[in-house]
């Protein structure tokens, strides 16, 4: 039989133990995003050539393409260096699945393509997810107007302090630039950019056509550009009718006085998927 010494010591330990896993189950780690840092992200440096991808999947498939998205590529670009800066479903279309990639440089293109596509991850799932994509030859080849403008990197999600996943709201607002006004449409609609981010919109990313021939035809890029994207974020729903919506039209009508568009702009509002690092974090620090 164990002494009353023994008793007690092991009760002690119990006691310990299940404070401990108390403490696991009862913590609301969903509270805790502040704590990611931007220090995790910083040896992934810049992206200078990046790819927005616009897809359109098989009626009633797209959930089950971006599953089988985060589930398999993010971290295989990584480990080639390219970056998946995020992955969306288009509002406004059951069909459209959106995500943005980049590289480092447009030489690296090639080579991590190559790598990728022809590599085993792709190999492996690429008749599972080619079955469900009819169309993925939308694609905009774009760089950063400038050296404050690339995509934000933020850190990826954290399955333990995120437990409901990538949260927020995304807004890609994408304007069909005539050839060599980039920069004069860009500068005439900073005051714009401006006022949404005085509405609580986080700008994410100013980008603009990179017009270079396509070093990795394989995949097909568009050809009808000059393009500018901008990138946002916002904290939620509220916050995209309540402060955003009512600039639209204003903005519309401001952007096409300028002269400088072939066409009208486009909005489009992207949900994050679960694992998308572009979202909306409380700090980014």
């Amino acid at each position: 039989m164990k002494s009353n010494r023994q008793v007690a010591l092991v009760a002690t330990l119990l006691l310990a133990i299940g404070g401990t896993l108390s403490a696991t189950v009862q913590a609301d780690p969903s509270q805790d995003t502040g704590s990611l840092s931007m220090e995790t992200v910083k040896h992934l440096g810049t992206y200078q050539a990046i790819e927005f991808r616009r897809y359109n999947t098989s009626q009633g498939e797209r959930g089950h393409f971006a599953a089988y998205f985060d589930a398999f590529f993010p971290e295989a670009f990584e480990q080639l260096g390219a970056i998946a800066f995020g992955q969306f479903l288009e509002r406004g279309s059951s069909t459209h699945f959106t995500w943005i990639r980049g590289f480092h440089t447009i030489e690296d293109r090639p080579i991590a393509n190559s790598a990728f596509y022809y590599g085993p991850v792709w190999r492996e799932h690429k008749a599972t997810v080619n079955a469900i994509l009819p169309d993925s030859n939308n694609v905009m080849l774009l760089k950063p107007l400038d050296a404050e403008s690339g995509i934000l990197v933020l850190p990826a999600v954290d399955p333990v302090i995120e437990p409901q996943g990538a949260q927020g709201v995304v807004i890609a607002e994408i304007f069909t630039v005539k050839k060599g006004d980039e920069d004069a449409f860009a500068k005439q609609a900073d005051a714009v950019f401006a006022r949404y981010r005085a509405a609580g919109v986080r700008q994410a990313g100013l980008l603009v056509s990179l017009d270079v021939a396509n070093n990795f035809p394989v995949l097909p890029i568009r050809t009808d550009g000059p393009f500018l994207v901008w990138l946002g974020i916002v904290k939620d729903n509220q916050t995209l009718e309540k402060q955003f919506d009512p600039l639209v039209e204003s903005a519309n009508k401001t952007f096409t006085d300028t002269g400088l568009l072939r066409s009208a702009p486009e909005l489009v509002i992207l949900d994050p998927t679960k694992r998308s690092r572009l979202r909306w974090l409380p700090t980014w620090n």
